[in-house]
């Protein structure tokens, strides 16, 4: 599964690039699919920031993204740093109330916003205080209109920049006009590019919106739900990292995790997922493995009588193959996640008491009984019980497997 996007240069008065806004894509096919705008927003948030992280796709350069009513006024852009985007708001957007007071909080928490294809109407008057930026088509209008409102926004403090610039001309005109930052054909074409995709279970995804519809959420339920989906798992964790939660913590388990969001962080998380992955594709093999992996984990823990390692061991085990979905080395991976080191050791170098546990799973996979044998030994476990916990565990992942295909 491949997560497509597509980005457009934006570039100074200097033609250097400063920026790239993200467009939606479905496939190599270089046009916006036939899909709700506020979903597009929500699969490339999904799809791009919370599997492999946006600045791979502009090169630690700055972000321009579309944002429609809903995203914006239930504040999805919070889980992107504000150092590095430009929230875009369309014309199409209704005025209200409530997209203005999401405007206040957004540019109170630091993120830039900007007027995309703007019409030049007036009713976007009011909301001039809380924006940086304001994009024109030049397609769309003339010089003279363009030259109008420029005169009448002076003094505003606003930036300006020419979208759909097609030739030099434009360009040499457009800069005498006091334009700051320019995109189109003259400078380059959108550009699209594909990525490895982790989907979570439609089922599951089903199952967390249902508990977003609850007065007080069963954080214990919550976390079963999305400990048996590694997809889920591994956002959920990357989302943690958004400025508007924070990285003081080390996560140690599912349920920390869920608690230390709080429940409005929560429920926004659940709505994106849901939003961005409405339609879903079945699980393949290789989360099958990765439940059995954080199954047999926690057996281990538990069996060794570990005070704090059994939900740790769990996402160690669930973790362990999160590279081969990404297509990354696990050191990448790994870095992203706000894990504690324990953890972190063990997926990178096998290290530590959770290391153990990993390097036992492999060799007893790969049918490696002597070297499967060795590290039950170093962890106190006899080898009966290593038969068991891992048939159970095949039990256990082929139930959630059967329950999230359906």
């Amino acid at each position: 599964m491949y997560a497509y996007v597509a980005r457009q240069a934006i570039l100074d008065v200097e033609q250097e690039i400063c920026g790239y806004e993200l467009l939606f894509r479905d496939s190599f096919e270089n046009t916006f699919p036939d899909i709700c705008p506020d979903k597009a927003t929500s699969q490339i948030l999904s799809g791009n920031h919370l599997t492999g992280g946006l600045e791979k796709i502009t090169d630690g350069k700055c972000v321009f993204i579309n944002f429609y009513e809903d995203t914006l006024i239930h504040r999805f852009p919070t889980s992107l740093d504000p150092k590095n985007v430009v929230i875009e708001i369309l014309e199409s957007v209704s005025v209200s109330e409530e997209l203005l007071d999401s405007c206040r909080a957004l540019k109170k928490m630091g993120y830039s916003l900007a007027l995309d294809d703007h019409d030049f109407d007036p009713k976007w008057d009011i909301f001039l205080p809380y924006i940086d930026m304001i994009k024109v088509d030049v397609r769309q209008f003339n010089i003279i209109q363009i030259s109008k409102y420029i005169r009448r926004i002076a003094g505003s403090g606003v930036k300006l920049l020419a979208e759909k610039v097609e030739t030099k001309e434009e360009f040499e005109k457009l800069k005498t006009l006091g334009f700051d930052l320019y995109q189109g054909y003259f400078f380059a074409r959108p550009e699209v590019l594909k990525s490895k995709q982790m989907q979570p279970s439609k089922l599951n995804l089903m199952r967390l919106v249902g508990q977003t519809a609850s007065a007080n959420m069963d954080m214990q339920k919550v976390a079963e739900i999305i400990e048996q989906d590694v997809a889920l798992s591994y956002k959920l964790l990357r989302f943690i990292n958004s400025p508007a939660i924070g990285t003081g913590q080390k996560i140690t388990s599912l349920k920390h995790a869920a608690i230390y969001m709080g429940e409005v962080e929560l429920k926004k998380f659940i709505s994106l997922m849901a939003l961005a992955n409405a339609c879903n594709e079945k699980p393949d093999e290789i989360m099958t493995l990765s439940l059995i992996r954080a199954r047999f984990c926690s057996h281990l823990a538990i069996n060794k009588g570990d005070s704090e390692n059994p939900p740790m061991a769990f996402l160690a085990g669930l973790f362990s193959l999160v590279d081969a979905m990404l297509d990354e080395p696990m050191d990448f991976v790994v870095e992203k996640l706000p894990v504690a080191d324990e953890l972190k050791m063990a997926l990178t170098q096998q290290n530590g008491q959770l290391g153990l546990y990993l390097k036992l799973v492999l060799y007893y996979e790969q049918a490696l009984w002597d070297k499967a044998e060795e590290m039950a030994v170093v962890s106190a476990i006899s080898m009966v019980d290593v038969h068991e916990f891992y048939q159970e565990s095949l039990v256990w992942s082929a139930k959630v497997k059967a329950e999230v295909s359906t």
